[in-house]
């Protein structure tokens, strides 16, 4: 496929390569109000929650749950806020526009630099033995052919953000020492594509769905994180004043998705139009798209939280420790 032809498709895409972009610690977003100290008393009219989706398949239990019409039956209204882009929906927060969103660690890590703004409640989602959600390919001209020829060779990545965490730990997992890993910034994720199949960029880090489009057009991948799953995952997190304000909400929210999920693990082929209506997956990989095993109830470990920090704190993208049992909260999972 020429590089003029793929540009529409990539119009999919711009919400999965900027929400890996979100809250970079140069740009962190500011704090407009204290959380709340008090829980106050329930009332018989149903909470409205806001969330922000952006057009990433990570979305989907959250969405079946309102096609299917489970929040209402588990008492909370729930309302859907389309974004773009990461930073749409991170304006939408710090606004407080919207009361969750899906994020990453990393990202949740730099909100609550200076005091715990948000908390994650839930994986979104998360690889698996089978399910990929990011790897790292190589172009089909680049005559790499193993793993140990990616030493040393620069591989587009977005900085500062869960791509470069996932690079830099899929490979070391892999017997790399930091100094064979090179990296380039290409942020834009239609670039980064471009450049690959030109052959300009030797390697690259893409999302699924966009890696299997473009091994379908002559990429390979060199290593994804079916090989090493703890790294890789998304997370669906609040505002920690709502939280505070509205626990039950949130408990009905976490209750409706977890029933989501059960339904799409058990018959996935039911919610496939979700992925067209929604842009969730180009239209050419639409009947050959196999749908992932979505995350059951489950929030990141203190490991996962540790390792995320550590690597962080070695990249200078953070100085401070910051404590797992603030920013994760699992007390409302059902």
């Amino acid at each position: 496929m020429s590089q003029k032809s793929i540009h529409p498709i990539l119009g999919f895409f711009l919400g999965i390569a900027l929400t890996l972009g979100a809250c970079s610690p140069g740009v962190s977003p500011v704090a407009t109000t204290q959380p709340a100290e008090q829980v106050p008393a329930q009332t018989s009219e149903p909470v409205t929650l806001k969330v922000v989706m952006l057009p990433v398949l990570d979305t989907l239990p959250v969405r079946v749950a309102q096609q299917e019409g489970l929040f209402e039956q588990n008492g909370v209204v729930v309302e859907l806020i389309p974004a773009q882009a990461a930073p749409e929906r991170d304006q939408l927060i710090t606004a407080e526009q919207a009361d969750g969103m899906i994020n990453e660690v990393l990202s949740t890590m730099f909100y609550n630099q200076n005091e715990t703004r948000v908390q994650i409640v839930r994986y979104a989602r998360s690889a698996t033995s089978q399910d990929s959600l990011f790897a790292i390919l190589v172009a089909g001209n680049s005559g790499i052919e193993t793993l140990e020829a990616l030493k040393g060779v620069e591989i587009g990545i977005s900085q500062g953000t869960v791509i470069e965490y996932l690079t830099y730990r899929m490979l070391e997992a892999e017997g790399f020492e930091p100094a064979d890993i090179k990296t380039v910034a290409v942020p834009n994720i239609s670039s980064r594509v471009e450049l690959l199949q030109s052959g300009e960029l030797k390697a690259a880090v893409l999302p699924e769905p966009l890696t299997s489009l473009v091994v379908s057009q002559g990429a390979r991948v060199i290593v994804s994180d079916t090989n090493h799953p703890d790294y890789s995952f998304s997370t669906l997190s609040f505002r920690k004043e709502v939280i505070d304000q509205h626990p039950e909400a949130i408990r009905a929210f976490l209750k409706a998705v977890e029933e989501a999920v059960v339904r799409l693990n058990t018959n996935p082929e039911q919610y496939k139009w979700i992925l067209a209506d929604q842009q969730l997956v180009p239209q050419p990989l639409l009947e050959s798209f196999k749908m992932p095993e979505f995350s059951t109830a489950g929030v990141p470990t203190q490991a996962q939280w540790d390792d995320t920090l550590s690597w962080a704190k070695s990249r200078g993208l953070l100085s401070q420790d910051l404590s797992y049992s603030d920013s994760v909260n699992a007390i409302f999972l059902p």
